[in-house]
């Protein structure tokens, strides 16, 4: 007998509990005809896979973009580039020739020729004070007072003593005198005027003790009464009329400094030593100009004075002496000034704005501009600058044009249209020269 197949029989069957033998409890078969539910695990997987397609596709995007952007632009040669492209404006100077002074520029600090502390030469109270705070005094002014009684008083007791010193020598001359003849005439011993001789003597030297006693108190008298060394201008006063100042005094009284004349005193390599000391040979008196500390203000004008005897071994510079006269007070001690020493001119040189000069990894340079208005780098060798201008000793001549402005955007071979500038624009305002870029000059 076959067995039929009652679908219902089967259906009942798959939808008997299933006893768990392990925890003796009734589940339910599942269906294998349903399709479970989806885990967490499995969706996040299919999200991270479409996430990566799709920052993957905006790369390579983004990466044929940046390619096209900066490829290089195929040229058949070094010049081919520039040549359909538009041409770049610039400032453009034309050279000419023209002296240059030859100045050593320096650091130097303002040192007056005479910085006095005026100090009490004897010990006494302090009565009167003879100036103001900050006032310009000549030499032999009146500056202070000290109480000059107890010196005086000192002074007539030498003065008294002296003149029973001098009684007494007039004795023993007198004294000297008889004794001589007698001993003479053999009326006495030879020793009493002998005696008598050295006793004179005696007398003399203290007379002599006298004189340099007063001659003492006569001087302390005159410390009593302090007055300027120098002609200058007085300080802040360090010690009030009433005190009692004595010789020990580190701060004295006042501080005296002498204006003028004032002296800068600057320091030179030891390579550039040479040439100013001949220099001095054919002028004694090298013309000084002082600036102010941006370099820019001109205060003074004087002299060389003086170079040091030795150089600084432990900084290789020579120390030197500028004298200026000051009339205008526009020195003052201890300011830092620019000391621009001249020692010599350079006679119908070529001559460049300072705007002309590049600097690259090769050294100084400048872009000449040719005639068919294209500019090539020119190597140069600079001489010294005076102003806006610098002197060019080789790689340029007078006449022709170089660029000025606009030189951080140029290559070699590149067609150039100068920009015309108006002559007030040119004779008012120096042209701005461009940061040199280094890496991308020759």
């Amino acid at each position: 007998m076959s067995a039929t197949k009652d679908p219902n029989l089967r259906r009942e069957t798959m939808d008997q509990p299933v006893i768990n033998p392990e925890h003796r409890t009734f589940e339910k078969a599942p269906d294998p005809m349903t399709p479970g539910p989806e885990t967490g695990a499995r969706r996040r997987h299919r999200f991270s896979l479409a996430g990566a397609v799709v920052v993957l596709a905006i790369l390579i995007g983004l990466g044929f973009a940046l390619y096209h952007a900066f490829a290089p632009k195929p040229a058949s040669n070094g010049t081919a580039s520039h040549a359909g492209a538009a041409a770049q404006p610039v400032g453009a100077a034309t050279l000419a020739r023209a002296d240059v002074d030859i100045v050593i520029e320096a650091l130097g600090t303002v040192t007056p020729l005479a910085n006095v502390t005026v100090k009490t030469q004897i010990n006494g109270q302090l009565t009167q004070v003879g100036f103001t705070e900050g006032q310009i005094v000549k030499k032999d002014d009146f500056l202070a007072q000290i109480d000059p009684r107890p010196y005086q008083a000192l002074l007539d007791q030498y003065e008294g003593q002296l003149a029973r010193d001098e009684g007494l020598l007039a004795q023993a001359k007198f004294d000297l005198a008889r004794y001589q003849t007698l001993a003479a005439e053999k009326s006495i011993a030879t020793q009493t005027a002998d005696d008598q001789k050295f006793l004179v003597q005696q007398d003399e030297g203290l007379v002599r003790g006298d004189q340099g006693l007063i001659e003492t108190e006569k001087v302390n008298l005159a410390f009593c009464h302090i007055t300027a060394p120098v002609t200058g201008r007085v300080g802040l006063r360090q010690v009030d009329p009433g005190n009692f100042v004595q010789t020990t005094d580190a701060n004295g009284i006042v501080v005296l400094t002498q204006l003028q004349p004032i002296s800068v005193v600057f320091s030179m390599p030891e390579n550039i030593v040479p040439s100013v000391v001949a220099a001095t040979k054919t002028n004694a008196n090298l013309d000084a100009e002082a600036y102010d500390q941006a370099n820019t203000t001109h205060l003074a004008t004087g002299h060389l004075s003086a170079l040091d005897n030795v150089i600084d071994t432990t900084t290789g510079m020579l120390k030197a002496r500028a004298i200026f006269d000051n009339a205008d007070d526009s020195l003052i001690p201890n300011q830092f000034v620019n000391l621009h020493l001249k020692t010599g001119v350079l006679k119908n040189v070529v001559t460049a704005p300072n705007a002309a000069v590049q600097r690259g990894s090769s050294g100084t340079f400048a872009y000449v501009i040719g005639a068919d208005d294209k500019v090539s780098v020119r190597k140069i060798a600079l001489g010294p600058t005076q102003g806006d201008i610098v002197a060019i000793t080789s790689g340029l001549d007078a006449g022709e044009r170089v660029v000025i402005d606009g030189s951080d955007r140029l290559r070699d071979g590149m067609r150039v249209s100068v920009v015309p500038e108006s002559p007030a624009t040119a004779k008012d305002a120096a042209p701005k020269k461009s940061a040199p870029k280094d890496a991308e000059k020759p």
